[in-house]
């Protein structure tokens, strides 16, 4: 078990991850300011080959409250099922499960800790080609769940580059698989 700090641009987040063999369990917390101050807390599980199995998300702020939970069968059918309470601006948590075939992964938005399983898969930490994915993308804080097409490609040991809709960041990995820097979110802070 291995335990991480992101510090990112608008907040932090504090995961216990569990990898290897394939698989991978993580359970996180973190808090933003945009767009309104949240506080998200969250459980996943990935593998074989670390093919999302689950992932179940509690955000919250002033005066609201959404849960998530996301899920793909062996079958690589998804499901999603979300309730909302209180008031929040904006898309209404969950989404069309059917919408998200041929996803492998999910993605949760300003995480970094979702970057490691299609780089993990495809042994991107050492070279390879240059892969695309679509992944089952959370919104966050809203929960909003939609199919998001993403490319990622090897550049150096160690190094990704990630791109989506425009936006590219080179993402830096440790020796672990996770993700220590990524320009413009987040930054792993190590312990002593």
């Amino acid at each position: 078990m291995t335990s991480v700090v992101w510090v990112k641009d608008q907040g932090a987040e504090y995961a216990q991850v569990r990898l290897g063999d394939g698989l991978l369990a993580a359970t996180g917390v973190a808090v933003g300011a945009r767009p309104v101050p949240y506080r998200l807390e969250y459980e996943l599980t990935a593998g074989p080959r670390y093919v999302t199995r689950a992932l179940r998300v509690r955000a919250q702020g002033e005066g609201w409250s959404r849960t998530l939970d996301l899920r793909r069968d062996a079958e690589g059918r998804w499901s999603c099922s979300a309730e909302a309470a209180g008031s929040l601006e904006g898309p209404d948590p969950g989404g069309d499960a059917a919408a998200l075939d041929g996803a492998l992964d999910c993605d949760l938005g300003l995480s970094p800790l979702t970057n490691t399983m299609p780089v993990l898969r495809h042994g991107m930490l050492t070279g390879g080609l240059p892969t695309g994915f679509v992944m089952a993308w959370v919104r966050v804080p809203y929960l909003a769940v939609t199919r998001h097409p993403q490319r990622y490609t090897p550049l150096e040991h160690g190094v990704v580059r990630y791109e989506s809709d425009g936006f590219q960041a080179d993402l830096s990995f440790g020796p672990d698989g996770l993700v220590t820097r990524y320009p413009g979110l987040a930054e792993r802070v190590e312990g002593p």
